[in-house]
């Protein structure tokens, strides 16, 4: 037996992969919750109670999905042109961090000051990605690699800067930055609730960058890029530009992922200010098959997980670490659905 590759790849998988990676995840994540001693069927029944099951639930759910649908789309605009982004939690911390120092020099009403830091979060982000894919046109080296290291240098840069200049002195000793200023929170959408107006802004910016994928020739040009790199440069593209245009565009998304949680929920930078959303977009964006409106229901999806999980961990002592099994089975089971799609099986 041997694998041989589709001439054309079976659209009915391709689109079904996502749900048949979601149903195989959430049944190969029911024989742990079985083997942990807990019953399957109203463990998951506490995981949607916990995630949509009330007003304050879903707030919760959408407010944990805002950072995963940029970091989401982060990773897909990349993954498209084959540049392989790993380092989209660096890039969201660089943001964060930007966010906090440019908030200090900042006064201005609300209007401006908001889409100021908006934007020096992204390029944070974009200046991070530019690196490793310079290094990547200029010398070869792997990106993944490079961008996969500087979540670690990242992570203690601002560990050194939320414990140094950025020192909140109110914080009792706690390592945390000082809070951005007022003008710069985003404002609610619920009252009572985390959830704010950076959940417009990504669905906004999903729909942005489908239509830039769609409509225009930069879009056209990154695919061409993914598809086939030399088949691209014989027909006039430039690939170096290319994909340093895409660096800009999918780090910048990672940075403003972090601005976003800065400016809407926490309102300074700490070490803990992300749980993983940059790992977690690789997972988004593979889920929705790297497409841009799709990231933001698989975004959802994992944000119910983790929610969810919390829930279903104080109702039936089942452990957390349930969600990130599921998480990384939803990724595996996709990958392989989506091996099927572009090939077949023959003797």
């Amino acid at each position: 037996m041997r694998f041989e590759r589709r001439e054309h790849p079976v659209a009915a998988i391709t689109l079904g992969a996502p749900l048949v990676a979601v149903a195989l995840s959430l049944a190969i994540a029911g024989i742990l919750i079985a083997l942990a001693g807990a019953p399957v069927f109203a463990s998951y029944a506490a995981i949607a109670k916990s995630a949509f099951g009330s007003r304050l639930a879903i707030t919760e759910t959408l407010t944990r999905a805002i950072p995963l649908m940029l970091t989401g789309l982060a990773a897909a605009v990349a993954f498209r042109a084959k540049v392989w982004n790993i380092g989209a939690e660096g890039q969201l911390y660089a943001g964060a961090l930007a966010v906090a120092a440019a908030g200090l020099a900042l006064n201005a009403p609300p209007g401006i000051t908001i889409p100021i830091l908006i934007a020096v979060g992204a390029v944070a982000g974009m200046v991070l990605l530019l690196i490793p894919v310079a290094l990547r046109l200029r010398f070869g080296v792997d990106e993944v690699v490079t961008t996969l290291l500087l979540n670690f240098i990242v992570l203690l840069f601002v560990s050194m800067m939320v414990e140094g200049v950025l020192k909140d002195p109110m914080a009792f000793g706690w390592p945390q930055s000082v809070p951005v200023p007022g003008e710069a929170r985003l404002p609610r959408l619920v009252s009572r609730s985390k959830l704010h107006l950076g959940l417009i802004i990504a669905v906004a910016v999903a729909i942005g960058v489908w239509a830039l994928n769609r409509f225009t020739v930069f879009g056209l040009r990154s695919r061409a890029a993914g598809e086939n790199a030399e088949g691209a440069q014989f027909a006039g593209v430039s690939l170096p530009r290319t994909l340093l245009i895409v660096a800009c565009l999918s780090g910048g998304l990672a940075g403003m992922a972090g601005a976003v949680e800065v400016m809407g929920v926490k309102g300074f930078v700490s070490t803990a200010l992300s749980p993983g959303f940059g790992y977690s977009g690789i997972v988004v964006a593979m889920l929705a098959n790297l497409h841009p409106i799709g990231v933001i229901f698989a975004a959802l999806f994992v944000a119910a997980i983790f929610v969810g999980a919390d829930g279903m961990s104080r109702t039936m002592g089942v452990p957390t670490f349930i969600a990130d099994v599921t998480v990384s089975l939803a990724l595996l089971t996709m990958l392989i659905a989506l091996f099927f799609a572009a090939y077949r099986v023959t003797k």
